[in-house]
């Protein structure tokens, strides 16, 4: 069995080699929270009886803005990006309940609909300042 070994610098200046299952999970983890967050806006845009479709379709509906929010947040402390994040998805959700409340076309499938395309539309902004930034500094170097 081959052993993978990645360098991590401590605090002190001296590279240590990190092995073990502990390395790092936070591909995976966010891996996982992908797929129980499409998995639950599937399961509300089907309208199926299962009972995770509530509790997956209300992680969808924080995860997915918190998500694009904080991909937009790089430049802060790790703290205040979930914190913004976090606050952004709650007024990002509490908008679109109220915009079709007042226009009187609450229902759960356009809810989801809208919180995914608001999320798309951050995350694209997202996308589109990196690759123009990438395009200029091609063209510099």
């Amino acid at each position: 069995m081959q052993t993978l070994r990645t360098k991590r610098a401590s605090t002190d200046g001296v590279e240590r080699a990190r092995s073990g299952p502990g390395r790092d999970l936070t591909p995976l983890l966010a891996g996982a929270a992908v797929a129980v967050g499409g998995v639950g806006a599937l399961l509300a845009l089907i309208d199926s009886g299962s009972p995770l479709r509530g509790p997956f379709a209300l992680f969808f509906l924080f995860s997915a803005p918190a998500a694009s929010i904080a991909a937009v947040l790089r430049g802060l402390d790790p703290f205040g990006r979930v914190l913004t994040s976090v606050a952004g998805a709650v007024v990002v959700d509490m908008l679109v309940a109220q915009g079709m409340l007042a226009v009187h076309r609450w229902s759960i499938d356009g809810g989801i609909i809208a919180v995914a395309a608001i999320s798309g539309l951050i995350s694209l902004s997202v996308f589109t300042r990196h690759m123009h930034g990438r395009t200029t500094a091609d063209k510099v170097g």
